[in-house]
């Protein structure tokens, strides 16, 4: 019998002011000896010097190293500064996050999630979003052994961070479905555990978008749990399956074709009303559920001209090909990609 390991965070900290007990929470989790702390020049300032003053507080030693481009070269250079480092904690947005979690995976360290705003999975998944000249590429890597989420802070981000977090939660639901049809139709692995728990947390945050305001803890904690709940369904999978098909490959394609790409999360929320449609499912109820929180549904609200949104749906099946989603092998034509972005209102007539 083939048995597979299954990193989860061992601690998840979720509420307001929970920054503060940084050095409590790493006692807590046996963490010993020198702390590299990696920050963007803005997250220093809203929480990364809060967790480097509660760590010295109780003795730590702690080295800070501020980064600007989530690239392989940072990461490198990130690696480079970890010599004499026994953890490595990641304070700030995706990216940050992302560069941190990818070093600390390559020089085997344990690593702590600090995020300062909740735009996408990436703050407990077992992956790194990385720039590359064709636009990102998803490296493996291992997942937070903690998570430090202070919704005070991310409350206070701006909100369309949040409403992007909460369109990559969304996501989840065309995920699955075309993870299904792989299964179906190629024999691809399935785990029902992790579909299940990738579903179960798209259909309780879609419910609870009333909910989300901004400014709101309560919303910051909502969407918080939702990415931690999709990024331990990517790590009881082994892949990002439950969270990324289709929607995902109309995203990176947009990444790599417009000249400025929205948020992930956003794009990645406009891809889900399409594929959903394609699917036959209730395309409707994913707009509206992204309309009642503010986040884009169209091309005009997304900033990208419609050429665009059409040749990422004609090319988007050529983005991990070895992934099959409802777009098939062969992808849309011209007039199908714009027969379904009408259809469904990305696309405003």
């Amino acid at each position: 019998m083939d048995f597979k390991r299954v990193l989860l965070p061992r601690g998840m900290h979720v509420g307001p002011g929970v920054i503060e007990d940084t050095a409590a929470i790493c006692k807590d989790l046996r963490l010993k000896g020198k702390f590299l702390v990696v920050t963007g020049p803005t997250t220093l300032k809203i929480g990364g010097e809060k967790v480097m003053e509660s760590l010295q507080k109780e003795g730590f030693e702690v080295e800070n190293t501020v980064i600007h481009h989530p690239s392989l070269e940072v990461v490198g250079e990130v690696q480079d500064q970890m010599e004499g480092v026994s953890a490595v904690l990641g304070v700030g947005g995706g990216k940050v996050i992302d560069v941190a979690k990818l070093a600390s995976t390559r020089c085997n360290l344990d690593f702590i999630s600090v995020p300062t705003a909740a735009s996408h999975d990436g703050i407990a998944s077992p992956r790194a979003s990385i720039k590359n000249e064709g636009g990102s590429v998803s490296i493996e890597a291992t997942p937070p052994m903690g998570i430090i989420a202070d919704t005070h802070i991310i409350g206070q981000a701006p909100f369309r961070l949040l409403a992007a977090g909460f369109g990559d939660i969304i996501s989840n639901q065309t995920a699955v479905l075309d993870w299904k049809l792989a299964h179906r139709l190629l024999n691809e692995y399935f785990s029902d555990s992790a579909a299940n728990l990738s579903l179960v947390t798209a259909e309780v945050t879609a419910k609870m978008a009333d909910a989300v305001k901004e400014g709101h803890v309560e919303s910051a904690a909502l969407v918080v749990k939702g990415l931690i709940s999709s990024g331990m369904a990517i790590s009881i999978a082994g892949s990002s399956r439950p969270a990324s098909g289709a929607e995902h490959k109309f995203s990176h394609a947009l990444d790599v074709i417009a000249p400025q790409p929205a948020l992930h999360g956003e794009q990645c929320g406009v891809g889900t009303i399409m594929m959903m449609y394609l699917h036959g499912g209730d395309w409707e109820f994913i707009r509206n559920t992204l309309k009642a929180i503010k986040a884009p549904t169209t091309a005009r609200e997304l900033g990208i001209k419609p050429d665009y949104i059409i040749e990422a749906l004609s090319m988007a099946h050529t983005i991990r090909q070895e992934r099959y989603t409802i777009l098939g092998d062969r992808g849309l034509t011209t007039q199908a990609a714009e027969k379904l972005a009408a259809r469904t209102g990305v696309i405003e007539s």
